[in-house]
Order: C-alpha cells, then structure tokens, then sequence
C-alpha cells in the first residue's frame, strides 16, 4: 500500500507511493479541495493538466447538497465529478463543529442542523463510514471531534478520549463490511475498488502530553494511515507546529501521514521537515476568488491593481460614455468571475504541485532544507527544478 522511498537525513522528511484502487499518489502530495464534488474554478481535465495527483471530496457538503442518494444514482462520486484518479473523504466532522446551526455532540454521535436550511440530522461513527462507502471513495476518514481553540486541559481530554471511541468504532464498521464493494449502486467502484483505506485521526488541541496518549490510542487501532487533525483552527502557528511534533513519534513510519487543513507553501515545507506526507488547503481556489495571485516571488493582488477597469473595459465602454467610478465598479463586480479560473491555474501551476514534484526530488537526492522556519527564499528554492533522473 505505501512505499517509502527516501528518507532526509537532516530531517524528517520522506517521500513515498501511496498505492489506491484508482491509482498511485506520489508523496509529499497537496490534495486540493473539492468542497461539493467540485475544484472551484477548476475543471477535471484542468486538475489533471496540473498535475493533481488526489483531490478532496468533502462528506458534510455532499451529505447536505447534492445529497447521497444524488451521487449513487450517478455510480459513485468519481463518475458524479468526472474524475478518475483517487478521492480522499474528509468524515464530515470539521464542517459539523464548525458550520452546524445547533449541534448536540453525544457518545452515539452528532445531531445538528445543517447550515444550508436547519434540517435536523444525525452523523455517528458508523454513518460516517456508510457515507463514505456509498460515495466510492478511496481513502476514508474516521469521525473525530475537533476540539475548538482555545479549550481547557478537560474539554481536550475529554474530546481526545471521545475521538478514540469513535475511531475504534469506525474501524469495527468497516471490518464488518461497510465498504465501496457493499454500498448499493456503485457497481463500476465496486469492480474497480477492492477496499477503500481508512485513516486514523490524532487530536489533543494545544497539550502535548493529550496528542501523544491519543497519537497512541488511534496507532493502536492499525489504521491503513494517520491524520492529525485539530490544526489550523485559530492557533498560532507555533502552537500547530508543536502539536504535529508531539503527535509524529508515535506515528509508525511505514504508513503515510496526512497533517488535515495544511498548505500555504512555508507550512507546507514546515510539515514535510516535520515528517509529514499528504496535505490539502482551499487556498489556491479562496486567493483567485479574492483576485490574488501566488508568484515564485511575490503575492499579487490582482482586484486592487489601479487601471484595471480599463484593462478589462477598454475604449469600448469610455466611448459610450462610461464614467471612470462607473468602470471601476463593474470591474470590481465582474473581475474575479472572469479571472477565477486563470488565477486558480496560476495558483496551482506554478506553486503546489510544483513544489511538492520538486521537493520529492530534493529529498532524493539529499538536497531538501532542513532547517525549520521556512523563509520565502526556501519557497522559492523549493520551486526550481532540480536536474535529475529520479522522477
């Protein structure tokens, strides 16, 4: 299932294979983020000419919108996004702590009322694994509560504690045969997927004494690979930081890790020093919708340009009369419609997968910088292609 196939020797970055039914991942990966079965901005066929190797299907949307039903009647969620390489599914746990109306968190699970229009529902464990299995996915997540920041000593414990019941409980669903080849209607991911893989989360907030015994607790269960989660949620990036160093130890080396709502480009170097695998982040779609570009040097925010009215508008609209106030406010109004899908290329061409490609061959070829606290100019090294055979 996993290979590893290099291992820095000044720090603890590794690249790998992560074989799935619907082909191998070549690790350190970026996942991009498919909230409701789709990339914003960014079509397959454009995902695959940039190379994304895995994208990230999210349950809690697909659950409220279009709805489960929806997606099996269409064979499963590859055939619904046209897709055809792997899909990891998050459980749905995040969007619920986070986005549900009212949320009523229990040992059996959760009731809450989706953000959508308050229609009441109910995500246990097990559901969460049903969910999962009738969307077809390939790599699945557990259930786990992410506790919020900041939160006491007792609240993490408790949450912590809580998450490894509802681990053990997503493992036991799936040894009894909740899977891709038992969900009804998804008879073509049936064919093709043996068994999805099912990754263990670590929590424990902000207390490394909590992710360590947790880190244990979820290895304990053999999951086919590990999560931690309960990062990036408001903490300063030290204190995420630190929680990825308290949880990695205990983290077997022969199964891939994934650290969950990761990716601006130094934190992306950070977590793969750190030991880290598998990543995903909205930014590169959030930043075009909000007219900002990402350059090898540089963060450029399109939408504030001055004079972009008449590069969008030229002489056309000033000849009919157009005041300057009326250019610039429907420039403001129609640029990031007609620019999303260019800057999202941009953001995704010449950043992540290129980094990521780069960075797997600087770890082979003992050439990755190991010293923690990445600097833009590390980014920037990270970026040039490194003349080589590896890959």
């Amino acid at each position: 299932m996993f290979e590893l196939l290099a291992q820095d020797t000044r720090s603890k970055a590794r690249c790998g294979r992560l074989a799935t039914a619907h082909g191998v991942i070549e690790t350190p990966a970026f996942i991009p983020v498919g909230t409701q079965g789709t990339v914003k901005a960014v079509t397959p066929r454009e995902l695959r000419e940039l190379k994304a190797q895995i994208i990230l299907g999210n349950t809690y949307h697909l659950f409220v919108r279009p709805g489960i039903d929806v997606i099996q009647h269409f064979g499963g969620l590859h055939k619904f996004m046209n897709w055809d390489g792997p899909i990891l599914t998050d459980s749905g746990g995040y969007q619920i702590f986070s986005l549900a109306k009212l949320r009523k968190i229990t040992e059996e699970g959760v009731h809450f009322q989706n953000h959508v229009d308050g229609t009441p529902a109910f995500i246990s464990p097990e559901i969460a694994m049903e969910i999962q299995a009738a969307l077809g996915s390939n790599i699945a997540m557990v259930l786990d509560e992410c506790a919020p920041y900041p939160c006491d000593y007792e609240y993490a414990a408790r949450s912590a504690e809580m998450t490894a019941r509802w681990a053990a409980r997503c493992k036991r669903a799936v040894e009894a045969g909740v899977s891709p080849a038992n969900s009804r209607d998804a008879d073509d991911t049936a064919a093709a997927t043996s068994r999805h893989l099912v990754f263990g989360i670590v929590q424990g907030a902000t207390f490394d004494d909590l992710r360590q015994q947790n880190a244990q607790a979820i290895v304990g269960l053999d999951f086919d690979g590990y999560a931690i989660g309960g990062v990036s949620v408001g903490e300063p990036e030290e204190e995420m930081m630190r929680a990825v160093e308290s949880s990695e130890p205990f983290l077997p080396k022969e199964k891939p890790r994934y650290a969950m709502g990761l990716g601006t480009p130094p934190q992306l170097l950070e977590m793969i020093a750190r030991g880290m695998d598998m990543f995903d982040c909205v930014l590169p779609t959030r930043l075009a919708r909000n007219g900002t570009e990402e350059s090898d040097r540089r963060k450029l925010h399109l939408s504030r340009l001055p004079g972009i009215h008449a590069w969008l508008h030229p002489a056309s609209h000033q000849s009919r009369g157009d005041s300057r106030t009326t250019l610039d406010h429907y420039a403001q109004s129609t640029f990031l419609s007609r620019s999303n899908e260019a800057i999202t290329d941009c953001n995704w061409e010449w950043r992540l997968p290129r980094i990521s490609k780069n960075i797997r061959i600087r770890i082979q070829n003992a050439r990755f910088r190991s010293r923690v606290g990445t600097s833009r100019r590390d980014v920037e090294t990270a970026q040039r292609t490194v003349p080589t055979t590896a890959e």
